[in-house]
C-alpha cells in the first residue's frame, strides 16, 4: 500500500512492518500506540523505524492512518488519574495519632 508519511512516499505491507518490528522492544507507551503481535508499540517509535525518518519529521496522525488502513490496531492515549500521594508529614501524623484538639 502505498501512503505518504512526513511528505516522503512509502510502499508499505503489512509483513514488512511484521519483519521491520520484529526484534524491536517496546518503549514506554505515553501517547498513541498501535498493536503489532502481541505487543503495543508507541505510533513514534513504529513510524521511526518503518521510515527511517526521525520522529520529529511525522505526526502520530500520519503513522496511524498508515497502520489502520495496513489492519493494524490503534490505540488512543488512555489518560490514567494518578492517585494521592500523602507527604511525609502527612504520613508521620497519621503513624503518631492525630493531636488532640481537646484542652
Amino acid at each position: 500500500m502505498r501512503c505518504v508519511i512526513a511528505r516522503y512516499p512509502f510502499d508499505l505491507t503489512k509483513s514488512g512492518v511484521l519483519a521491520s518490528m520484529k526484534g524491536v522492544t517496546p518503549e514506554l507507551v505515553t501517547a498513541e500506540s498501535v498493536a503489532i503481535g502481541r505487543r503495543r508499540y508507541p505510533v513514534k517509535q513504529v513510524g521511526e523505524v518503518i521510515t527511517r525518518q526521525d520522529r520529529r519529521d511525522f505526526t502520530s496522525g500520519e503513522v496511524v492512518r498508515a497502520m489502520t488502513r495496513l489492519g493494524f490496531t490503534c490505540h488512543d492515549h488512555i489518560k490514567t488519574v494518578a492517585a494521592e500521594v500523602p507527604t511525609p508529614l502527612q504520613t508521620a501524623s497519621a503513624l503518631l495519632g492525630a493531636p488532640s484538639l481537646d484542652v
